[in-house]
């Protein structure tokens, strides 16, 4: 599957630190590329149907703020991001709409490619849909099957049975619990919420997840090696982040609504098709609320990207506002977040235009503190008070700096 069309990326002179993260796992600050001159990304894509909202925007752009500070310290960066464009949200809103879920799949990533397009996001290597993988998926889990970490559940209503992931068949790169620091009360709480079905008949442990749907009639599905059906949620992202990247990959991104059970069942998948972790470091996003409630596509309190640039805003206000947030936080979208976006931006483009008298005395001395907030655990509201800081204590914008801000949070300033 295609992307989209990469934004160009200023190489700028000078040092910058390596990155560190904050690691959902250990609760600590990390390196997750320490000692290596790689940094490997997996950041969970979208399922398909219903528009980009702020949420989405801040979560890929979190992650695209780590790969440019990646790219500013020396390392190449591999990323890898998947669709999943078959799923029971997607099918439950095709048939609610009466349109096919293929069109609707198809429809809602060309819009997202434009949505990151305009916040220029810069675009996996690797944008992989599931259902260019199914065969793939099918050979893990007929390998989890063999090896004993999977097992069939009888399914009346269908001629095949599920295969689920058993959670209580620890390896030596994974075990339940290790990612999440949750105790199990509210692990089967999340798993109910989340796409789990902790009270399904059959299953060895209400937590073991589900690896292989098989087919169902009126729902999509693959002739494979173990029958016909369709992958399961968690397992895509293991197979996919192993395939294009290798294991361990530096970091596991996504929404912190993907603590659990998603980025701790792929983990649990990865570490028994490989017996490697699945990542160095899982790296999540805050929620964003919106009239008092998280953001969410089923509740549809939804500020989207689309809506706001058709309403006339400047991308680039859209993505300040978001960078003016620390990325981990849990916060509420106002619509003075991009009124006072439009007057900060339309501050620095002014300063970029040289309409104002300056020093560029201190100019590295700016240069260095951006490039510290954005690798301190990417502090970008630091760095976006550094460029204020420096504008009012009248350091001019010399061409480094601006493509300093250019590359670190791609804002290419008038």
């Amino acid at each position: 599957m295609r992307a989209w069309q990469a934004p160009s990326v200023p190489d700028v002179p000078g040092a910058a630190p390596r990155p560190v993260v904050h690691d959902t796992a250990t609760g600590k600050p990390v390196d997750p590329t320490w000692g290596e001159e790689r940094a490997a990304l997996y950041v969970c894509g979208i399922t398909p149907y219903d528009a980009t909202h702020i949420g989405h925007a801040a979560t890929y752009l979190a992650f695209d703020t780590l790969g440019r500070a990646w790219r500013d310290a020396g390392l190449d960066v591999e990323y890898a991001q998947n669709v999943t464009d078959v799923d029971d949200p997607l099918l439950e809103r095709a048939t609610r709409d009466g349109v096919d879920w293929r069109e609707l799949a198809a429809s809602q990533v060309d819009l997202f490619r434009r949505d990151m397009e305009s916040l220029r996001i810069l675009p996996p290597d690797d944008f992989v849909a599931v259902t260019d993988e199914v065969d793939r998926v099918a050979e893990a889990v007929s390998f989890l099957q063999e090896t004993g970490y999977a097992y069939e559940v009888p399914t009346p209503d269908s001629d095949g049975d599920d295969v689920y992931f058993d959670v209580n068949r620890p390896t030596e790169a994974w075990a339940l619990g290790d990612e999440s620091r949750l105790d199990r009360e509210t692990m089967l709480t999340l798993a109910a919420e989340r796409g789990g079905d902790p009270e399904r008949p059959g299953k060895r442990d209400p937590l073991d997840p589900l690896v292989w749907r098989a087919a169902r009639d009126g729902e999509p599905s693959w002739d494979t090696e173990i029958g016909p059906g369709r992958p399961g949620w968690h397992i895509e992202c293991s197979v996919i982040a192993g395939d294009r990247l290798g294991l361990p990959i530096s970091v596991q991104g996504g929404g912190s609504d993907l603590v659990f059970p998603h980025h701790e069942m792929s983990a649990g998948h990865a570490a028994a098709l490989a017996h490697q972790p699945l990542a160095h470091a899982f790296v999540h996003t805050g929620m964003i609320a919106y009239q008092g409630t998280k953001i969410s596509k089923s509740l549809g309190n939804l500020v989207t990207v689309r809506g706001l640039l058709d309403d006339g805003a400047d991308p680039r206000a859209i993505r300040l506002a978001l960078l003016s947030h620390k990325y981990s936080d849990d916060w509420e979208w106002f619509d003075t977040e991009l009124t006072s976006a439009v007057t900060r931006l339309a501050t620095w483009d002014a300063w970029a235009s040289g309409a104002s008298a300056g020093h560029t005395d201190d100019a590295a001395e700016v240069a260095s503190r951006l490039r510290a907030r954005v690798s301190d655990d990417l502090d970008t509201p630091g760095a976006v008070a550094a460029v204020d800081t420096a504008i009012a204590g009248g350091t001019a914008c010399t061409p480094e700096l601006a493509d300093l801000v250019d590359a670190l949070l791609g804002i290419r300033l008038a």
